[in-house]
Formats: structure tokens, C-alpha cells, sequence
């Protein structure tokens, strides 16, 4: 009998709420190619709400001033309008913080570069990083671990409440999954649904045109790196900003020490730069006009820079009038996806 009472009480306090919970995450990829998802850490709907709070949990830095989305907000795209992000202590990262979206589609690696081989392993490298929220990943498991509703969230997601970095990295990346950005109006122009305007379309001819100096075509060049659903390779490039002599950051050598990657960083996706400024991995061009002008006429020559650039290196660059500079910029505003940047599903929870 005594034993009997004892398993009722038991049952009577069990929240029925905290339980293991494997309900798919229902990803929407529009027109997009469906990504390669991680098949050990496929989206669930409690995953993805941990990965969520973790994301918006500033207890993941020293002070417990900072989370992720601190220096990765959605109104700008999960991108810093910061030229470098402040860590805890006040100092400056290296580049430019990355924006965050379509992360599932990116392939060879994070960070502009590369360092970081899965969106999970990416995920807890800022952390410890003592530029930016300078904690150690034993601390912050001993912050969570005494909060209630982490150990119950971490339950449902993965089945007991045995908080760990493996899960903290693995529950981000489920989140940073479910951040996809494809309703911009260029995917209803796309769809049929409107039209371009007359800038709009001539600065999308000119995107995917090349230019041609010995017949005077005009063309923006654009689309060589910028390709896909994308609009990106996600490969690593010189683009030409510095001369060999005034290298100052040599990208992705600083990983490989291979020759060949000095001064190449990750080519970012071109999906709501109008709203991720500022542009390049040092922050440098505060605007599209700016942007547009180095490649019209600012590209330098370096032993690494891409060969696509070669037309850019002419005496007088691409020879783009500022009516094609204005009509490149209208196309690229084009690619803003408002809905994803208010959607509350990516924002803080509360």
C-alpha cells in the first residue's frame, strides 16, 4: 500500500509538459533545393525552441551582459551595424560580424574564415572567444544547470536534463537551421507574383550580364560569384580590396597556410544586404554605393585575387554610369525579405 501512495504522489507532481519531444520542425524552403540537413541533429520543435533561448541567453557570456544575438540582430539581418562587435570588456573583434540566415544551404565551413567546420562547432567559439563573451563553456553549463526551465527544455529536446556544451552547440545550430530567408520581393518576381520596376530590372540585367570592353556590352559582373538561390558560392575569394603590399588580414591562409587563400575570405550571401551594412570582413564600405564603386573602379591586383575580377582591373573598370550604379543598388533592394527580419519566430522568445 505504502509502496502504491508513493508511485501516485510521484505521478501526481510530474509536469506532464516536461517530456522527450521529437516532433519534426516544419522548414519551409519555398522554391529553394532542399539543404543537406545534419542527419544526427535534425530540426525538432523543442530543439529548436532551446536552441532559441540559448540564442537570445546572455548567461553564455562572462558578465551576462551579452548573447548571440547581441551582436547578431534580426532587424539587420542576425548582422552587427557595428563596423566590429564589442565583446564584454569593451574590445573590438577582428571583422565584421556575418549575418545569419540560410545557414543550412552554406557549404566549407563558418566564419568569413571558415574556421569552424559545422554551424554547432561555430556556435560555442564566440563564447569562448575572449574578444567577444569571454566565458569558458564549464561555467556557463553550471549557469544553466540552475535554472529550472533550461533543465526541463533540455528534457524535451534531448531526453533527460543532462546539460552539456555538445547539446548547447547542437540545440543553436537546430535554431540558426530554422533562420531561412526567401520572401523578398525578387522571389515573388520570381514566382510571378509582381514586377520589377524599370531600375529594379535593368540593374538585374545588369547583375547577370558580363561586360565586354572590346563590344561596349554592359554588364555588372555580379553573378560569376553571386549565383544560386543564394546569391552566393559560398567559397573563399579575394575580391580585390588591397594590393599584396597592404594585406593586412590574410583570411583564410590563416587556417590552411596555404599560398594560395592569402587574403581570401567566405563570399557572403547577397540576400538582404541592404541591410547588413556595413560590407567586406573589415567593415570598410558603410554603403551599396561604396560597394558598387570598388568594383567598378578600386579592385586591386594581388597573386590571389580571383580571376573573375580580371574585367574590374581595366583601365577605366567596368565603365558602370551612375544610372547603372543607381539601377545595380535598386536590384540588390530588391532581395530584402522584411517578413523574415519581423518574423517572431526568430525573435527573442519571451
Amino acid at each position: 500500500m505504502l509502496i502504491l501512495v508513493s508511485v501516485l504522489a510521484s505521478c501526481d507532481e510530474t509536469d506532464p509538459q516536461v517530456a522527450y519531444d521529437s516532433t519534426p520542425y516544419a522548414l519551409n524552403f519555398g522554391a529553394f533545393l532542399p539543404p543537406d540537413l545534419p542527419a544526427d541533429n535534425i530540426p525538432t520543435v523543442t530543439g529548436v525552441q532551446l536552441g532559441r533561448m540559448l540564442f537570445y541567453e546572455k548567461r553564455l557570456s562572462q558578465d551576462n551582459s551579452q548573447s548571440c544575438a547581441s551582436c547578431h540582430k534580426q532587424i539587420d539581418g542576425f548582422s552587427d551595424e557595428r563596423k566590429f562587435s564589442l565583446g564584454v570588456k569593451g574590445l573590438e573583434g577582428r571583422r565584421q560580424a556575418m549575418p545569419l540566415f540560410n545557414l543550412a544551404w552554406h557549404k566549407f565551413g563558418f566564419f568569413w574564415d571558415g574556421r569552424a567546420a559545422t554551424l554547432r562547432e561555430q556556435a560555442l567559439r564566440p563564447i569562448q572567444d575572449t574578444l567577444e563573451m569571454n566565458e569558458s563553456l564549464v561555467n556557463v553549463i553550471a549557469k544553466l544547470k540552475q535554472d529550472q526551465l533550461y533543465k526541463d527544455q533540455f528534457i524535451r529536446a534531448f531526453g533527460d536534463d543532462n546539460i552539456t556544451a555538445e547539446r548547447i552547440g547542437l540545440a543553436i545550430e537546430q535554431f540558426e537551421i530554422t533562420l531561412i530567408s526567401n520572401r523578398s520581393k525578387y522571389d515573388d518576381f520570381l514566382a510571378g507574383k509582381v514586377l520589377l520596376t524599370e531600375s529594379e530590372e535593368r540593374g538585374r540585367v545588369l547583375f547577370f550580364s558580363e561586360f565586354d570592353p572590346n563590344t561596349g556590352a554592359k554588364g555588372g559582373e555580379c553573378f560569376h560569384c553571386h549565383v544560386g538561390d543564394n546569391f552566393s558560392m559560398h567559397t573563399y575569394l579575394n575580391n580585390g580590396l588591397d594590393s599584396e603590399a597592404r594585406f593586412t588580414d590574410l583570411g583564410r591562409y590563416e587556417i590552411t597556410l596555404n599560398e594560395e587563400q592569402r587574403a581570401r575570405f567566405k563570399l557572403p550571401s547577397l540576400r538582404n544586404v541592404a541591410l547588413t551594412a556595413p560590407y567586406m570582413h573589415d567593415g570598410r564600405f558603410q554603403t551599396l554605393e561604396e560597394v558598387i564603386e570598388h568594383y567598378n573602379t578600386g579592385v586591386f591586383y594581388s597573386g590571389t585575387l580571383d580571376e573573375s575580377m580580371d574585367h574590374n582591373l581595366l583601365p577605366d573598370g567596368l565603365q558602370l554610369s551612375e544610372q547603372d550604379k543607381a539601377d545595380l543598388i535598386a536590384f540588390l533592394k530588391t532581395l530584402t525579405d522584411l517578413e523574415f527580419v519581423k518574423d517572431e519566430r526568430y525573435s527573442e522568445p519571451n
